[in-house]
């Protein structure tokens, strides 16, 4: 049997994983969805780790939930695990304490749609096209639309949910959806690029920074302000800040710990 999730790591701190179901166009399952929570939480525990990628195998980056698998098992109880399980990807997608960087080509629909809208970062072909269309066989996103309102702003959003239409990279990209669009042909490159760019960075204040961005993110102002000012105080007393801020008065290349 084919492997539903494929995790390569380059050794430097990079991993990638891949969706891996090109001739469902990588729908997730139940058995994708376990698989794909069982590898976010074993990376979770790497201290190596600087990035992680996520891709789609074939023609598509994700088509959404199996709806044919979910035709099979009729049931609330079913019903209520199974979007339990996924919500459970979304948030170890968030709380990875690395960025998670999207690599999009082809469509990102429905649940697909939510896993962009959840990773930290997202880089998609021109080509690439996104849609939350459940609303077209009768269903309501309703789960895909936490992620997607925390990206995109509410009246974009809200027009996706209830229309189903698709939306290209540009509007995309205007709508807050995905950070960068490039030719099919540099995908690779451009995500490369991003990744390396994070990886030449502080890890130690890329994990910290990463926490606290959606934690203050979730509180009143004046607490964000209070554990923002808690965070930067202790990342000033790290060692790689002192380093790095060392290296920049030097004016040399900082060397990461």
């Amino acid at each position: 049997m084919t492997d539903l999730i494929v995790r390569t790591n380059d050794g430097r701190g990079r991993t990638d994983i891949v969706l891996n179901r090109p001739d469902k166009f990588n729908a997730l399952s139940e058995a994708m969805l376990a698989a794909l929570l069982s590898e976010l939480e074993a990376l979770a525990a790497d201290p190596a780790l600087r990035v992680v990628v996520l891709s789609g195998a074939g023609k598509a980056f994700c088509a959404g939930h199996d709806l044919a698998e979910m035709q099979a098992n009729r049931s609330l109880d079913h019903f209520r695990k199974l979007f339990a399980a996924c919500t459970e990807v979304m948030e170890a997608i968030v709380a990875l304490p690395v960025p998670v960087i999207a690599k999009v080509h082809g469509v990102a629909t429905a649940a697909g749609c939510q896993l962009v809208g959840a990773c930290d970062l997202a880089v998609a072909a021109e080509s690439a096209r996104f849609a939350v269309s459940g609303i077209n066989v009768g269903l309501f996103c309703s789960t895909p639309a936490v992620a997607l309102s925390r990206n995109v702003p509410t009246k974009r959003a809200f027009e996706m949910l209830v229309t189903g239409r698709f939306v290209d990279a540009c509007v995309a990209a205007e709508w807050g959806l995905i950070n960068t669009i490039t030719p099919s042909e540099t995908l690779d490159d451009a995500v490369n690029d991003l990744a390396q760019t994070i990886i030449s960075k502080n890890p130690d204040a890329i994990r910290r920074g990463k926490a606290l961005f959606y934690a203050q993110r979730e509180v009143p102002r004046a607490e964000a302000y209070r554990l923002a000012c808690e965070v930067m105080a202790r990342n000033m007393m790290d060692e790689n800040t002192n380093e790095g801020i060392e290296a920049f008065l030097a004016k040399r290349e900082p060397v990461w710990r």
